[in-house]
Formats: structure tokens, C-alpha cells, sequence
């Protein structure tokens, strides 16, 4: 018998709002012991997700030294200086999580099976995808529920029978 998602998702789902800054997600994801959230707009609904990655690769583009080989040492000193005064002034207006989310929405039907799920998550390098049922997001499964797979011995078998 096959493996459905929804008898391996997370029915929680720790949403953030797209308002809250960049600081208070991090501070989120750091107390809930996770590395990412479903984003909600002001209705409610689901409009993207946030995580640590994001948070990171926005850090590492604001400071990052990008060097030209065109450039002269004293284009490069002042290009250098034109980045840091912009970081700084960046710094003074909270960035919020709508700038750094990822706006795509992948989801799966909660009678999809792991087999098909995990197809999924390796072709689009996926550490999370939503479970749905009627288009409505009923949970989460994420690399850890896919190691759920391997280490309960029953799904285990029942993986390994197709059908």
C-alpha cells in the first residue's frame, strides 16, 4: 500500500506575516527550532516562504565586495564606498520578509504519494513543500518527514511495495 503525504506531513504550519522585518524572522525561526515559514499576506493566505537561506543570501549580496578587473584602484576604492554608505542607509529601514521571501508556492494534494513528493523535492531542490486538500494548505512536509520514511520500518516496507 502506498505512502500518502498526508500520513507523513506536519498538519502544524508556523506561518509569518510579509510585514514583520528580516530580524524578527530570524528571531522566529531561531526560537521555533526551524529554518523556514510559509509568508501570509493580510488576508491570510499563503504568498510565499522565508527562510534562514534567505536571510543569509540577502546579508551576503548587501556585503559582499564584487571586484571589476575594469575598474582602477580608485573606481574600486569609491565603488567600494558607494556600497557601504548604501548598506548603511539599507540598515536604518527594516527590511521586511516580503523582500526576501521566495514567492513561489509549490504544493502537493494530501493523496499524493511519498514517492511522487520526493521526485519533486529532489528535481526542484526542495527542503519543504506544502500538503493541500481542496486547494487549501493543510500541512508541511519537509526533509525531516521525508526521513520519517526510513526510520519508521512499516512505511519503510510500504514504500518499498508498489502497487
Amino acid at each position: 500500500m502506498t505512502v500518502l503525504a498526508r500520513e507523513i506531513m506536519t498538519p502544524s504550519i508556523k506561518a509569518v506575516p510579509q510585514s514583520w522585518t528580516m530580524e524578527r524572522l530570524a528571531r522566529f525561526l531561531t526560537d521555533n527550532e526551524i529554518t523556514g515559514s510559509p509568508v501570509t499576506d493580510e488576508s491570510g493566505e499563503i504568498v510565499g516562504i522565508a527562510t534562514l537561506k534567505d536571510i543569509t543570501e540577502f546579508r551576503w549580496n548587501a556585503t559582499r565586495n564584487e571586484m571589476d578587473n575594469r575598474l582602477t584602484a580608485e573606481e574600486e576604492q569609491e565603488a567600494r564606498r558607494l556600497r557601504m554608505a548604501i548598506f548603511e542607509e539599507m540598515g536604518k529601514v527594516p527590511v521586511e520578509v516580503r523582500d526576501i521571501m521566495t514567492p513561489i508556492v509549490l504544493s502537493v494534494d494530501e493523496r499524493t504519494p511519498v514517492k511522487e513528493i520526493a521526485d519533486i523535492m529532489m528535481r526542484e531542490h526542495l527542503h519543504r513543500i506544502f500538503v493541500t486538500n481542496d486547494d487549501k494548505i493543510t500541512g508541511i512536509i519537509t526533509t525531516y518527514d521525508m526521513l520519517k520514511l526510513i526510520s519508521d520500518t512499516a512505511l519503510t516496507e510500504r514504500c518499498a511495495t508498489t502497487r
